[in-house]
């Protein structure tokens, strides 16, 4: 999702779309499809035309433009399906996105190669990010209206909004194979003073069900575990059909400025009233925007349980940040780079 993408998507792509579908159900109305059919799967040559439509149908996803029709098929989606309003526990529930592996995606290994495996993040994480925070969109937006992000000096900032992907980290554990199906599992990781960080798991497709949906029901759920005393009672171990895991950062800009998650979340009415109002969600150290014993006052872990108030946001946020903390610290690996100082191995082709 590259900066300027959503400001861009209801006043142009939207109506550039409906426009498009339009035209194209118009001409699609005035062919005889009875008769283009009849030639297709009866006249001369049929056998390959029927061969090369059961290619295209098994790798449809890796055809051109097909990443976009993905991405912004995600875009309009949500526009049209997602709840007015989700309860509070939603910002750091799954969504869940289905895919399968194309031919055209298999490597000489015969599994998913991993280089397609970003191709799918950006479709899971555009549906995340969409359904989530995609009422605030607009409110950051149009900050001159609302006066939602100012600068240190209490200046409102102005611009043009927009989402930048930052960096992602990938870690594999297991292949998928050619035409398997499987699914991916997005959620809000945590976030600090400039990023938003998302965890994506690849997980086998069918064996996890969610306890329950925040909208409408969307598939079958599983019975919740409640652990009871000592009965022995334990919830069962779902890494194992986690295939890959992936971390991913987005940046939120209007204009240069770097405007705070906590306030495009807040927007999209996603963080619950913390003392301080939404200044209060903006505390912690710069960088990694690490949170000292001082800033968390008397939240612990057991406020991580129960009603979904500001000291359980704060506690999972917490936890999503002992892996944030790694994961951007290794932006500074940039500095490695010494432009061959001591020589390079060589110039190669193809590459």
């Amino acid at each position: 999702m590259a900066v300027g993408t959503i400001a861009l998507f209801v006043p142009v792509f939207l109506p550039m779309s409906v426009a498009a579908v339009g035209y194209a159900g118009h001409r699609a109305l005035q062919v005889d499809w009875r008769t283009v059919v009849t030639r297709f799967v009866t006249g001369p040559g049929r056998t390959s035309r029927l061969l090369l439509l059961f290619f295209l149908a098994l790798n449809w996803k890796s055809l051109p433009l097909a990443w976009t029709v993905r991405i912004f098929h995600s875009f309009i989606y949500h526009y049209f399906h997602r709840p007015r309003l989700l309860p509070p526990r939603a910002l750091f529930h799954y969504s869940i996105t289905a895919s399968r592996t194309s031919l055209l995606e298999t490597d000489y290994n015969i599994h998913k190669s991993n280089s397609t495996y970003f191709a799918d993040l950006d479709v899971s994480r555009s549906h995340l990010v969409t359904h989530l925070v995609g009422p605030g969109l607009p409110i950051i937006a149009k900050n001159a209206k609302h006066k939602r992000v100012r600068d240190q000096e209490g200046n409102l900032v102005g611009g043009g909004f927009g989402i930048g992907l930052g960096a992602v980290f990938c870690s594999f554990r297991r292949e998928i194979g050619p035409l398997q199906g499987y699914e991916m599992w997005s959620r809000v990781l945590c976030w600090d003073r400039k990023w938003l960080y998302l965890v994506t798991h690849f997980v086998v497709k069918g064996k996890v069900k969610p306890t329950g949906w925040d909208g409408r029901r969307m598939g079958p759920t599983r019975p919740r575990v409640v652990r009871v005393g000592g009965d022995g009672t334990t919830e069962e171990d779902f890494s194992k059909y986690v295939i890959a895991t992936a971390v991913s950062k987005y940046v939120f800009k209007l204009g240069r400025f770097t405007v705070h998650p906590a306030l495009v979340l807040d927007a999209a009415d996603l963080l619950p009233p913390r003392p301080g109002g939404v200044d209060g969600w903006k505390g912690g150290q710069m960088g990694t925007g690490t949170v000292t014993p001082e800033d968390l006052g008397d939240v612990d872990e057991e406020d991580g349980e129960g009603e979904w108030d500001w000291k359980r946001v704060e506690v999972e946020r917490r936890k999503g940040l002992l892996y944030a903390e790694h994961f951007a610290a290794l932006d500074d690996t940039n500095g490695l780079f010494d432009g061959g100082e001591d020589g390079a191995i060589g110039r190669f082709p193809l590459g």
